[in-house]
């Protein structure tokens, strides 16, 4: 029996529909593929305020006040051990502060803002996970990431390890050896320290690198270093 126009028809159009569908699972595919990136391990990083303030750049207190003279959080970034990083992984996915409510107080103190002009923290915080946190969502949700970084920073107590050995922000200066060793006997694994220039063009302490495995919650030796110098002795500063 022959098929009839409207039998010739329907066949057409279930192609068609067919064909759609199929263009549409693969175009899904490819956005879990590009939003949802693997990586290798994370770098904890933490900031000296007294040595972003004391640059060139100088700095801005945040809203709620003068931070602690403490370490505080930077980010805590996926890295491959290529020494490359994915970023801005799922614009789909952009920071809600609602989601992480529980742990404002807690990121006021532990990751403030120094930047200008003043702020309460959210642009820091926003660009801290859209930029990074977002490529690390198929480990951590938004309020985990959170929340990893702030239990990483209270199990590795930076400035009680320096301190204890002999290592004060007084504005004195310090071997980039003995900061080190002593980082790495109280953690048990190396870090990475990155320096800046103060105004008067002198290197100084300003972030220390820790390695984090995908998990976001065991230290490890790091696969990769970061890129940069310090000079052999470099100032650890007031604030």
């Amino acid at each position: 029996m022959r098929k009839t126009e409207k039998d010739k028809r329907l066949g057409e159009i279930m192609k068609s529909n067919q064909s759609f569908f199929i263009k549409l699972l693969i175009v899904q595919c490819l956005v879990v593929v590009c939003f949802s990136q693997d990586f290798d391990f994370f770098y904890l990083v933490q900031q000296w305020p007294g040595s972003y303030c004391d640059s060139k750049q100088s700095c801005c207190y945040p809203t709620t006040g003068k931070p602690d003279a403490d370490f505080g959080i930077h980010g805590l970034w996926p890295n491959y051990k290529d020494g490359s990083y994915p970023s801005n992984c799922d614009p789909n996915n952009p920071y809600d502060e609602s989601k992480i409510s529980d742990l404002i107080s807690s990121m006021q103190e532990e990751w403030p803002t120094l930047a200008c002009p003043s702020g309460n923290g959210s642009k820091f915080w926003e660009h801290e996970w859209e930029k990074h946190g977002t490529c690390s969502e198929s480990v951590l949700s938004q309020h985990n990431y959170f929340q990893a970084a702030l239990d990483l920073k209270k199990d590795v107590d930076l400035l009680q390890i320096l301190e204890k050995a002999g290592i004060e922000a007084n504005g004195k200066s310090y071997t980039l050896s003995n900061i080190k060793d002593a980082i790495k006997e109280a953690v048990g694994i190396t870090p990475w320290i990155e320096c800046n220039v103060d105004s008067s063009g002198n290197s100084q302490l300003y972030q220390v690198y820790l390695c984090v495995d995908t998990s976001g919650k065991n230290i490890i030796e790091c696969p990769v270093m970061p890129r940069g110098k310090c000079g052999s002795t470099i100032e650890f500063p007031q604030f």
